[in-house]
C-alpha cells in the first residue's frame, strides 16, 4: 500500500484547557460560556499573536495554538497564566475560570490548517497534568528552554 507524502514539520505545540469547565457549566452554563469568550478575545488571542503563534483550533474549553520557537510558546503560557491570574483576582474561587496549559515540541503533521501526531498529543497529556493556573512541560521544552527564563521547572 503506497502512503501519500505527508507534509511534517517540527513546531512547539501549547494546549489549554479550563479546569473544572463541566462543574462551572453546570452552575452557569450561558455566564461561563461567555466569560470564557471574553477571556479568550482579551487576554489569549492577543498573547499568543504577540508571542508570533497561531491558534490552531479550539475545543470548547479548551484549545491548540503552534508556534516556530519553544521559547515563544513557553513565554505565552507564562503571560496567559499571569494574566489569568490578575482577570481572576476578584473572582470568588468557585467561579475562576482557570487554564491548565501542557507546552511540547514535537514533529507533527500537517493537514488543511490543522496539525495531528504525537507533538500535538503530549501537548494535551501535559495539559492534562497541569494545576489550575499551571503549566506542565516537556523535558525538551526544558532543554530548549534552560536559561531563558528565571524559572525552576
Amino acid at each position: 500500500m503506497a502512503y501519500e507524502r505527508l507534509e511534517r514539520r517540527l513546531t512547539a505545540v501549547l494546549a489549554a484547557d479550563v479546569a473544572g469547565y463541566s462543574r462551572l457549566t453546570g452552575i452557569d452554563e450561558e455566564g461561563t460560556h461567555v466569560r470564557l469568550k471574553e477571556h479568550l478575545r482579551v487576554l489569549v488571542d492577543p498573547k499568543i499573536i504577540e508571542h508570533r503563534g497561531r491558534t490552531v483550533k479550539n475545543t470548547g474549553d479548551g484549545m491548540i495554538a503552534e508556534f516556530n520557537s519553544v521559547v515563544d510558546a513557553l513565554r505565552c503560557a507564562l503571560d496567559i497564566q499571569r494574566g489569568m491570574a490578575r482577570r481572576n483576582a476578584d473572582t470568588p474561587q468557585s467561579e475562576r475560570i482557570e487554564f491548565r496549559v501542557g507546552v511540547n515540541v514535537g514533529d507533527v503533521i500537517i493537514d488543511d490548517n490543522d496539525i495531528f501526531g504525537d507533538g500535538v498529543n503530549i501537548a494535551v497529556r501535559l495539559e492534562s497534568l497541569a494545576e489550575p493556573g499551571g503549566i506542565c512541560v516537556s523535558d525538551r521544552v526544558q532543554e530548549y528552554a534552560e536559561g531563558q527564563f528565571d524559572l525552576t521547572f
